[in-house]
């Protein structure tokens, strides 16, 4: 009758994972609701800036005050239509790793990062032609805080999702498994699209 031999090295990797599950089971992964804890204080912050805006305005009789040049709408609407895309764009990176399918992930995650690239251009093409500055008056100071304020996010949504298409690249990173990064992007990418929503709304249309 021969013997079967165990090896070692695979009885400790078998011994590692099952500790490893049940460290999980011990400790739940709470990141999510981090992230969204995270979302909700930012969420604050641009919600007392839009209450501020919204004071400014009821506060004057004429707004945007006597004087500040017409505001030009084509490209802050195409920029608006680039970043509302970049959601369905996005959310197609999250639909192909649940699948396994990480090189469609990394072709998503690049055409986002590419359409938020070039909605900060756009902005920073804005800023370049307009006739006002930040202290022109009220409204372009509060102008450029609520836009500058967003941009700031939208750049660290491009990093964040340049971050994660760089370790998606290392094999076997992000499966369908385990993809936290890939939605935690998703998510803040989606928060991002909601507040530019709104301050279009408020700056460009009301």
């Amino acid at each position: 009758m021969q013997t079967q031999t165990v090896d070692p090295a695979k009885t400790e990797l078998n011994h590692h994972h099952v500790a490893s599950a049940g460290h999980h089971a011990e400790h739940p992964d709470h990141r999510i609701t981090g992230l969204f804890v995270f979302l909700i204080a930012e969420g604050m912050i641009f919600m007392g800036m839009f209450a501020a805006y919204l004071i400014f305005r009821s506060e004057l009789p004429v707004w945007p005050p006597p004087g500040t040049p017409e505001r030009e709408l084509l490209l802050p609407g195409v920029n608006t239509a680039i970043l509302i895309a970049s959601s369905f764009v996005i959310h197609n990176a999250d639909t192909a790793i649940k699948k396994n399918n990480v090189t469609g992930m990394r072709i998503w995650f690049a055409i986002t990062a590419l359409m938020g690239i070039v909605f900060l251009c756009g902005q920073a093409y804005e800023y370049y032609h307009l006739e006002f500055g930040l202290t022109t008056n009220l409204y372009a100071s509060a102008f450029y805080v609520l836009t500058g304020f967003h941009g700031l996010h939208v750049f660290i949504g491009v990093c964040a999702i340049l971050a994660v298409f760089l370790r998606s690249l290392k094999a076997g990173h992000y499966s369908s498994e385990s993809h936290f990064g890939i939605e935690a992007a998703e998510i803040y990418w989606h928060f991002v699209d909601v507040i530019w929503i709104i301050l279009f709304g408020l700056l460009y249309i009301l």
